[in-house]
């Protein structure tokens, strides 16, 4: 087959902890009330352009899932398949998982908390069994089967490094060749997956993957040509003014 070959990637809605602007990684949070309207909000812009999918991509985390159910619905195609993994789980942000960013600001300063959130290989300190969402995130069913079923480690913490060293292998091995086989592929994921993704495709430096923000609930489209070089990159759907709050209140997130 030849032809461009088109990928749509977008970040879940916000989740109940991200509304409360606590540090949140792989513990299983909801959408929140805006997280849903964002959800629908990225549906009604796929539908509008009239993408169709072959296959959709997702972490095993809730709020990504109910994004996903959200968006195949609207677009008209509820019996999607659907592969999952943890590889696409968003970072594990250790043991600062469950605490507010901006308290978190106050005691240990901005800058600190910016170089926990956004730098490329920094690590935010290790989540041990005594912290408050150990067994919640490790007892969770699908995170439990899937360690019986995977014999990786799963983290304790994670920078975007760590992140990247799962999530570009799960693409090139499994997403790609679906891609080359023609398929129509839809990832809904996290922002620091999707930011592995962009950093990865687009070649950007470490340090400037650090200043890339990613909307919630805005999907954005790769063009690929047959040998799965970058066409076109990071397309965003949907209104010029929109796109740029979205990206606007992702960078704001932890300082207020």
């Amino acid at each position: 087959m030849t032809g461009r070959r088109i990928v749509v990637m977008a970040r879940h809605g916000e989740s109940e902890w991200s509304k409360n602007n606590v540090f949140c990684g792989w513990y299983d949070s909801h959408l929140s009330d805006r997280g849903m309207n964002e959800a629908l909000e990225c549906a009604e812009l796929l539908k509008e352009s009239n993408y169709k999918f072959d296959k959709a991509y997702t972490s095993l985390l809730t709020r990504a899932h109910q994004t996903l159910k959200i968006i195949t619905e609207h677009i008209g195609q509820p019996t999607l398949p659907v592969e999952e993994s943890w590889r696409l789980n968003e970072r594990h942000y250790g043991a600062l998982t469950g605490f507010n960013k901006a308290e978190l600001a106050e005691e240990y300063g901005e800058s600190q908390v910016q170089i926990w959130r956004r730098s490329f290989d920094v690590l935010p300190p290790v989540m041990d069994k005594s912290h408050a969402y150990y067994m919640s995130i490790w007892c969770h069913p699908k995170i439990v089967a899937h360690s019986y079923t995977s014999s990786e480690k799963f983290p304790s913490t994670e920078s975007l490094k760590e992140t990247m060293e799962r999530v570009i292998p799960y693409w090139d091995n499994f997403i790609v060749p679906n891609i080359k086989r023609g398929q129509r592929v839809l990832i809904v994921a996290h922002g620091t997956v999707l930011r592995s993704l962009i950093k990865y495709l687009d070649g950007v430096s470490d340090n400037d993957i650090c200043s890339i923000n990613i909307p919630s609930g805005i999907p954005f489209v790769y063009e690929f040509d047959d040998d799965m070089n970058v066409v076109s990159s990071k397309k965003f759907l949907g209104d010029k003014k929109r796109i740029e709050e979205g990206i606007a209140r992702a960078a704001s997130i932890g300082s207020h």
